[in-house]
């Protein structure tokens, strides 16, 4: 414990960041870190508890409560600390392939069950992570390490976000030469389209990539594995195939005038605009604009976030963002005790930025879209919403969604984005290896299991498990990649 009284003797203090006003003219990360004497002041609130509930990972409630990579986090705050950082990096590196990934966009699950946070304010675990890591960057501790003893397996790990990444580097660690196929024209899958640059800098992924390409890794881009390449060639040429395609079936919208020019799913807003700005600075015109544009944004969630924070960005004249569902209390509920996750409201940087710039909170709950209202060559001019109240359903006992007559809202709108989340994984790449899917179209395996029904082939990630989070993503590609070592080597050692 690094200091016995140092979460009753300092405060809280998080990196600042710029002004919503400014950082909206760019499309760079905006956080400043603190100085090193700040951040070891931040660690020393580690109370190095009995439990550490931080890096439990554990379900509660259908809700994961502490790090699901079980990152061990008193013990790297407690050599961050005693300036101990080479050795703090190395603890963190035990349990977490992509810490410049997690400390940047992961929702902090070790700090809503942080003890401090019981009766005060949780520690600073995200950034301190973030100073870990990169501090191993900047100081060369970060470097290829090419395994000394090639086992002669060869698997393919199709698709390279989150989880593909990290079963490509936890196999290649391991001695087998691995290859990664990607669809897309660059590696990071998720983490490279889904995820704007102000979160996480395309740079910070590159940085990463070239490390384990030094490794041994190879990648291959343009690879749509089912379309353009066999799947049977992949199998021919692999001992093992780990499928980690992601949940990419974007959930619809299906009310009168879906047809009409002007709405688009998130990701591929989010995409196109990630793109023509790594391409040409958004020189192209290549992209999705809402540049002077009354924008609807359908969903609340992070991704809802992120196109709200975009839209600002490209300048457009207004922007709603429609919840489904009732606004989250600001304080915990009382049925919602730590250390469950909390639910609670967060206004997140997107929303602070439509604020800044439109002077009124964008979010407006129990709404959901009746129509889109369409003009006569058929593009989008308008959307009709409804409220919504919950009631309980006389035979299941569930809150169920009823419209409020004489709510009905016409909303100005040129462009919608539906962020309204994600229904599985697209049929064709299963279809193409012959995996069976589940009854949410995710591939199916036993529980706690990655193998599917066809020999040598796995899967992981989001595409096993759903719609998640990068830090679970993580951990699915360890895992997977562990299982697929036992089938290789009959043991392994990971």
């Amino acid at each position: 414990m690094g200091k016995p009284t140092g979460f009753l003797d300092f405060e809280r203090n998080e990196n600042t960041s710029c002004q919503p006003l400014e950082r909206i003219k760019n499309y760079n990360e905006f956080h400043q870190p603190l100085s090193e004497e700040q951040r070891k002041t931040q660690a020393a609130r580690c109370m190095d508890c009995g439990v550490p509930f931080c890096q439990n990972g554990k379900m509660l409630k259908g809700m994961i409560s502490g790090c699901p990579l079980n990152n061990l986090i008193p013990e790297w705050n407690d050599l961050l600390y005693h300036n101990h950082k080479e050795q703090a990096l190395q603890r963190l590196l035990m349990t977490n392939n992509f810490p410049e990934f997690t400390s940047r966009v992961c929702p902090a699950l070790c700090e809503k069950a942080c003890t401090c946070g019981l009766n005060g304010d949780p520690v600073t675990v995200k950034e301190n992570e973030n100073d870990i890591i990169e501090y191993g960057f900047s100081s060369g501790l970060i470097k290829p390490e090419i395994p000394k003893v090639r086992s002669g397996k060869h698997i393919a790990v199709i698709g390279s976000g989150p989880a593909g990444l990290a079963a490509a580097d936890t196999l290649n660690k391991r001695g087998h030469s691995v290859t990664v196929y990607e669809r897309e024209d660059r590696i990071g899958g998720l983490l490279m389209y889904g995820i704007p640059n102000m979160k996480l800098e395309k740079s910070v992924i590159n940085r990463r990539v070239e490390i384990m390409k030094a490794e041994g890794v190879e990648f291959i881009t343009n690879a749509d594995i089912g379309n353009n390449i066999p799947a049977e060639d992949i199998m021919k040429k692999s001992d093992a195939v780990i499928l980690a395609c992601g949940s990419s079936n974007p959930r619809n919208i299906n009310a009168d005038g879906r047809d009409a020019e002007g709405i688009y799913f998130a990701v591929d807003f989010l995409k196109s605009t990630t793109k023509s700005l790594l391409n040409s600075a958004l020189a192209d015109d290549s992209y999705i604009s809402a540049e002077g544009k009354n924008v609807v944004v359908i969903g609340g969630g992070d991704t809802g976030n992120d196109c709200v924070g975009t839209c600002v960005r490209h300048g457009c004249a207004s922007v709603v963002q429609l919840e489904m569902m009732p606004k989250l209390p600001d304080e915990r509920a009382e049925n919602n005790p730590w250390p469950e996750y909390p639910r609670v409201c967060k206004t997140d940087y997107g929303q602070e930025e439509a604020i800044a710039v439109f002077g009124s909170d964008p979010r407006r709950y129990c709404t959901t879209v009746k129509e889109f209202i369409k003009s006569e060559d058929n593009k989008l001019t308008a959307v009709k919403t409804v409220k919504l109240e919950f009631v309980k359903d006389a035979d299941t006992g569930r809150m169920i969604p009823k419209e409020i007559d004489g709510s009905d809202e016409v909303i100005p709108c040129e462009l919608c984005l539906i962020a309204a989340g994600f229904i599985g994984t697209q049929s064709y790449i299963a279809e193409a290896f012959g995996v069976e899917l589940n009854s949410r179209t995710n591939v199916n395996t036993e529980i706690g299991r990655f193998s599917t029904n066809v020999e040598k082939v796995f899967t992981a990630g989001d595409m096993h498990i759903g719609q998640s989070l990068v830090v679970r993503a993580i951990r699915e590609g360890r895992d997977a990649a562990k299982e697929t070592d036992i089938y290789l080597m009959g043991y392994t050692n990971l």
